[in-house]
């Protein structure tokens, strides 16, 4: 007996210590990085569908287009990587560089008569969105930090940069803030053709940032373009130093954005602001850094979470309604560019349709490129200090889209 026992106990060993070939072999598949020449074709990818949605009309088309590229192709196991770390660095500084370009001391001159009921309505905007964003977290099961950074209207690309240095989920905040984005974009030309009050002004671009370039190599907002690109990389270098060097939240963006904002309006350095290729070209890399994180796991969380989110939209949107309604009640405003002027973003859709539908182009850009600059500096603080108040409590089953 004993010599067949032994045999049988070394054939019973081997299995058990055997290894398990197929989780090795997915750990390595999953952890390959994608080469440099098939980001640029993801890339070159990402602005054609741009290309192809700016030509049907989709609100900020750069942005959502190549957030669904990134997304169908990481749900395709395509790419399993994040955007490379140099690429979303330069993102965040020329997103940055971009916001802090849209004030203009025109602009101000022009809505100095409304600034005492322009800087109320912009701090209860955002209070508004704060509040409904802390019962979301409550109710909704999502974290503070994901619900007020996809609740606070205003610079959607910004707000998503934020996302992943404020411990937040930085697809389920992409998600509502785009989702925010295209509801508004796709109703302000609506209501704004409804609305029969708006001033017969001649229509015009607003000055700053958001200004189209008007050829294919024109891609900053001055006519010498070598020595606005030199000034556009001299504000990121800069602005980046400083955000790092004085602690900023989120340095990589907040820096390069206070100092084209003080470049701005001193005048001394013009002409600097991203446009027309390079602007749609930033916009691509926010929206494949984003697309790329979205799995199947995401898509069915994020879709028990829609009906909380488009009440809670609901909610800020008839807020800022009545907000527009005070403010051109008291500074005799009419009342479609009080509602242009409120509405939760975004500052390009609503532009387009401020130019378009004859309304006052400087008061709009002016209050919404304010509560931009405001809600990307004080969300930031807003959110630490709601995080230090009271610490989050694990998330569960039907919380934060898990990170994977």
């Amino acid at each position: 007996m004993a010599p067949t026992s032994a045999p049988r106990r070394t054939h019973e060993r081997s299995p058990g210590t055997a290894p398990k070939p197929a989780p090795r072999v997915s750990e390595l598949r999953v952890s390959r990085p994608v080469p440099a020449g098939r980001w640029a074709l993801i890339i070159a990818g990402g602005y054609a569908a741009g290309l192809a949605a700016s030509a049907f009309g989709v609100p900020a088309p750069y942005l959502l287009a190549s957030l669904l590229t990134g997304a169908v192709l990481a749900l395709c196991g395509v790419v399993r990587d994040r955007l490379p770390a140099p690429a979303g660095r330069a993102s965040q500084a020329l997103v940055g560089a971009l916001m802090g370009s849209y004030l203009t001391p025109a602009a101000l001159v022009s809505a100095a008569p409304v600034a005492l009921p322009m800087t109320v309505v912009t701090a209860a905007t955002i209070a508004l969105s704060v509040g409904v964003a802390w019962l979301l977290a409550r109710r909704g099961h999502i974290s503070r930090p994901s619900a007020v950074l996809g609740m606070v209207p205003g610079g959607s690309a910004a707000i998503v940069t934020c996302a992943d240095e404020l411990n937040a989920d930085v697809r389920l905040v992409a998600f509502t803030q785009y989702l925010r984005v295209g509801l508004v974009a796709t109703t302000a030309p609506l209501a704004a053709h409804w609305m029969t009050s708006g001033p017969s002004a001649a229509p015009g671009h607003p000055a700053g940032g958001g200004i189209a370039g008007t050829g294919l190599f024109h891609v900053v907002a001055g006519s010498d373009q070598l020595s606005g690109l030199f000034a556009l990389a001299a504000v990121c270098a800069a602005g980046s130093w400083a955000g790092r060097r004085l602690g900023l939240p989120t340095p990589m963006l907040i820096g390069p954005m206070l100092v084209a904002l003080a470049a701005t309006l001193s005048g001394a350095v013009p002409g600097f602001a991203p446009v027309g290729m390079l602007q749609n070209l930033v916009f691509v890399l926010v929206g494949l850094d984003v697309g790329v994180r979205f799995t199947r796991r995401t898509l069915i969380s994020v879709r028990r979470l829609l009906p909380p989110i488009l009440l809670c939209m609901t909610v800020v949107c008839l807020g800022c309604a009545g907000m527009a309604w005070v403010f051109a009640d008291l500074t005799s405003t009419p009342f479609t560019d009080a509602y242009l002027a409120t509405t939760p973003g975004g500052i390009n859709a609503v532009l387009a349709t401020a130019v378009s539908s004859h309304a006052d182009v400087a008061l709009v850009s002016t209050v919404q490129s304010l509560r931009l600059l405001v809600v990307v500096l004080v969300t930031p603080l807003i959110i630490r200090q709601l995080a230090a108040n009271r610490p989050q409590p694990p998330s569960r089953a039907g919380g934060d889209v898990a990170r994977t």
